[in-house]
Parts: structure tokens; C-alpha cells; sequence
């Protein structure tokens, strides 16, 4: 089974959803970053369960410990290992998912893959296996902060009909933050709420589209043929739980435009070759090219509704099964940060090959 994720800044994640824990190990961070557990609870916070009333109450602090890789509150280069405490696991609701297999979860592919599974929760293919991809994540985030002068934001740009318009050059964090469904958009954000409310008055489930951005990429990083940095923003996106789609720049829109209409015109700008227009999502034949790069990934509906849905059993019979337990009426809010961190854990990942390859 693959756990782990990049190549020189490379981790992997471990843990189930009501085991003792979940957690991460991060080989290959730089050393010398000044990093503490405050750097990265944070995101965690961001993540966790029970945050507002429109995402799952199950109460988790998800307070992270950091095990390794510390010294005097600067990384060491070693591996830095970090874990956070299941704290509130009620593995009693998923009983009879132990004979049944739920609707569009993963419960038949695992068995039918390993001829095992874990039915609490989900085990390892719960999204609670994303605490070591968001830890991590807020790592890399401080180092491509601090030495390479890039951020990284990502925020609900549509619940299901719900489009807010929001410009990815501009958007900041604080806006970001200011609601609970992180839509920059205040009147849009209000919509959305409500939406999600009644979805989960419904017992159903609603998804949506979350934006992401990298601003102040510098050109160069990426690589031309099977590792273009599209490529691995796409792979790293479409490894998140319900995560269904993937475009970037001009994405499936692009193809209404015609070649000049499409087309990022060169200027020079202050020095610097700069594109008139970014179409592009600041990526060109896999390399970045110093604008902005921003993507977008679509979330599924929550597939856990609380209705009853046809379904087989362990011994491949049909059956029904209904919802139980503590799940989002929609992923979105807490899918943002997962966003930030997948994209950071791409970046750094390139930032220090192309460091690597080209001393820069």
C-alpha cells in the first residue's frame, strides 16, 4: 500500500480513523527552519471535526505532538515525526457496516483489493487520514513562506449551484477566514451556509469546488515531460478523500476560446518576463513561469446520507443500509486546508529539485 508522497520533501502518513491515533513522518525538510507545534496547529484547527455547525460534531482537539526531527526549535534535517490523539471515536455506530458495504465509500474496493478491511470509520481511507497530509502541509507552507517568498491560500469558490466570484490574485486569508464556509464572498458565503444547513436538516449532502493559489512562484520549477507540476498538483488533489476533478488555469473553459484568444501574451515588467493575461494558471509545458498559479478541484457530495440505499452485504447479498454516525453535510470548509497542503507539499517538493538540478 503507497503512504508516501514527493520525492525529496517526502512523507508519509499513518494511522486509522479510531486506531490509537494518526500521524506523519516528514523525511527531507531543510535544516535550520525554526518550527514549533504552534506553527502547525493552526491548520490543524482549520481541519479538525466540530469546528461550526456545518461540518461533522465529532469533538477532536487534534492537538499535534511533534516526536522528532527538533532541536533547540529549529529543524535538524532528520525525519520529523508528528502524531495527533483519537480522542472521541464511536466505532459503535459503524456496526453494522461491518457487514454491509456503505454506497460510493470505498468499504467493497478495500475488501475486494486486500480481502480485509477496517469497517470502523473507515479505517485508513477515512479523511481522517489527512491530519498527516495538513501537518505536513503547514511545514511546508513555512518554508516556502520564509525562503522562497511564496504563499499559498485556497478557499470555497462553489457549493453546488453557489458561484462566488472571487479573484485568486487578490483574496486574502483574513477574508478567507471571516466565515465558516471560507468563501471570501460574504453575501455568497451566507448563501452557501444556508444551503449546507439544509442539506443536513435533510439528511443529505452537497458539494462544491474549492480554488487554490500559489503566489509568488518564480519560474522554473516543474519539469517538461512526466513530472510537469500540473501533473503532480493534479495527482496531489485527486488523492484527497472525495476529491472528483481537477483543472487549472482556463481549465475545460479554455476550450470555447479560440488559439489568440487563449494565448498569454510576453511583456517585460519591471525587469522581468511577465504574461499580459494568465490563462495559463501559471504553468506552461510543465514549468512554472513566474505568474500566479491557481487550479480549482471538485468535491463529491458526502456519500454517507442519513436515507435508507440499496447495497450488498459481506456475503454478496442484497441488503439496505442507512446512514449513522457524525459526518459533513459537505466537505468543502474543511477541504480548504487540505487544498493549502497538498499544493505547499508540491511546491516544496519542486522548489528543492530544482535547487538541486540548477542551484538556485
Amino acid at each position: 500500500m503507497a503512504n508516501s508522497f514527493g520525492q525529496l520533501f517526502r512523507i508519509t502518513t499513518w494511522g486509522e480513523s479510531h486506531g490509537g491515533g494518526v500521524g506523519v513522518v516528514v523525511d527531507g525538510c531543510p535544516p535550520r527552519l525554526k518550527l514549533a507545534e504552534a506553527d502547525i496547529q493552526p491548520d490543524l484547527d482549520r481541519r479538525r471535526p466540530g469546528q461550526s455547525r456545518i461540518v461533522t460534531p465529532r469533538k477532536e482537539l487534534d492537538k499535534v505532538q511533534i516526536l522528532s526531527g527538533i532541536f533547540e526549535g529549529q529543524t535538524l534535517g532528520t525525519p520529523i515525526s508528528m502524531w495527533v490523539r483519537n480522542e472521541d471515536a464511536r466505532s459503535e455506530a459503524y456496526s453494522e457496516m461491518a457487514t454491509k458495504f456503505r454506497p460510493s465509500h470505498a468499504d467493497y474496493t478495500y475488501a475486494a483489493k486486500y480481502g480485509i478491511r477496517n469497517w470502523q470509520g473507515g479505517g485508513r481511507t477515512s479523511a481522517r487520514e489527512t491530519i498527516g497530509r495538513v501537518a505536513a502541509g503547514a511545514i511546508a507552507k513555512k518554508l516556502l513562506r520564509e525562503r522562497f517568498g511564496v504563499e499559498v491560500l485556497a478557499y470555497v469558490k462553489q457549493v453546488q449551484r453557489l458561484v462566488a466570484e472571487v479573484n485568486p490574485e487578490t483574496v486574502k486569508a483574513k477574508e478567507i477566514e471571516a466565515n465558516i464556509v471560507r468563501c471570501p464572498e460574504p453575501a455568497m458565503a451566507e448563501k452557501m451556509i444556508r444551503l449546507i444547513e439544509r442539506m443536513r436538516k435533510a439528511g443529505d449532502s452537497v458539494g462544491g469546488i474549492v480554488e487554490g493559489v500559489a503566489r509568488g512562484v518564480p519560474p522554473g520549477w516543474g519539469e517538461p515531460v512526466f513530472d510537469r507540476l500540473e501533473a503532480d498538483l493534479g495527482k496531489a488533489m485527486l488523492s484527497l478523500p472525495a476529491s472528483k476533478g481537477f483543472d487549472i488555469g482556463s481549465g475545460f473553459g479554455g476550450i470555447l476560446l479560440t488559439g489568440m484568444e487563449h494565448n498569454d501574451a510576453f511583456r517585460m515588467k519591471s525587469g522581468k518576463v511577465r504574461t499580459v493575461t494568465n490563462r495559463s494558471g501559471g504553468i506552461q509545458g510543465g514549468i512554472s513561469n513566474g505568474e500566479s498559479i491557481y487550479f480549482r478541484v471538485a468535491f463529491k457530495p458526502v456519500a454517507t446520507v442519513m436515507h435508507e440505499q440499496d447495497t450488498v452485504d459481506t456475503g454478496f447479498r442484497n441488503t439496505t443500509l442507512k446512514g449513522r454516525g457524525r459526518h459533513d453535510p459537505c466537505v468543502l470548509p474543511r477541504a480548504v486546508p487540505m487544498v493549502e497542503a497538498m499544493t505547499a507539499l508540491v511546491l516544496v517538493d519542486h522548489a528543492l529539485r530544482h535547487r538541486a538540478q540548477c542551484g538556485e
